[in-house]
């Protein structure tokens, strides 16, 4: 199989697959720009509520195609952070969905989408010690913002992997699944999270990543956006609402 990145959209959700069970789904550069233009495309489409990232078979993503780095590991860094940044950036839920290994470039991938759910026996490493690489700003932060300065200095110091119940201790993922359960998870979590309100996600994700200057267009929203007033009546006749906010 040609390294890639395939997606599907159904039922509100767009599953984004990295495809390179050659290389356990290692990110070649081609893959890495391949990325922010997807994810434009699936920000414009109004059936896309919430998105998850995943590998092909039983491994997330081993890292970058270490033959990338060999060429030009400058610009191979720079076209990972600009993917992780426009992952980060998506406006809509992300979900990463971890089996095997999360390691290097796949962990930045992995700290840049909202929530993490790990099958048990995932391997986690931040891995640029081991290769001599400086780790970008952008990335270090979002490392310390999930995982607290004391262990992402042991993940980036060490390049050591941790398995998922450590991970799942250090806050680098949310929930950790049996074997064989994760995709059930998944979509169990995804129906929760496309039956809410994409407003209060939306801000809510603002907010939390810390934009802190668009409290009073989040308010407008709020207004004009009809979700307040349908979340209040079918709370209030024992109903399911049905929001209809988009940005």
């Amino acid at each position: 199989m040609e390294p890639q990145l395939s997606h599907r959209v159904g039922d509100g959700v767009a599953t984004v697959v990295i495809r390179y069970p050659a290389k356990r789904n290692a990110m070649t550069a081609d893959m890495w720009r391949a990325l922010p233009p997807l994810l434009d495309e699936l920000t414009a489409d109004a059936d896309v509520h919430a998105l998850v990232l995943t590998g092909e078979g039983e491994t997330f993503c081993a890292g970058a195609d270490i033959s990338t780095l060999r060429r030009s590991p400058e610009e191979a860094q720079g076209l990972a952070t600009l993917a992780e940044e426009a992952l980060a950036a998506f406006p809509k839920p992300t979900l990463a969905a971890i089996r095997g290994y999360c390691v290097g470039g796949g962990s930045q991938l992995a700290a840049a989408c909202d929530l993490r759910f790990a099958e048990e026996g995932a391997l986690f490493g931040v891995t640029p010690a081991k290769l001599g690489i400086v780790y970008p700003a952008s990335s270090t932060r979002r490392l310390v913002s999930l995982v607290g300065p004391a262990t992402a200095k042991y993940l980036l110091f060490s390049g050591e992997l941790i398995d998922a119940e450590r991970a799942l201790r250090t806050g680098l993922v949310d929930e950790v699944l049996p074997e064989g359960t994760l995709d059930k998870r998944v979509a169990e979590f995804m129906r929760v999270l496309t039956s809410r309100s994409l407003l209060t996600q939306a801000a809510a994700k603002e907010f939390a990543n810390g934009r802190t200057d668009r409290d009073a267009y989040w308010a407008a929203q709020a207004r004009g956006g009809g979700d307040t007033a349908e979340g209040v009546a079918a709370f209030l006749e024992r109903r399911q609402p049905c929001f209809t906010w988009m940005p």
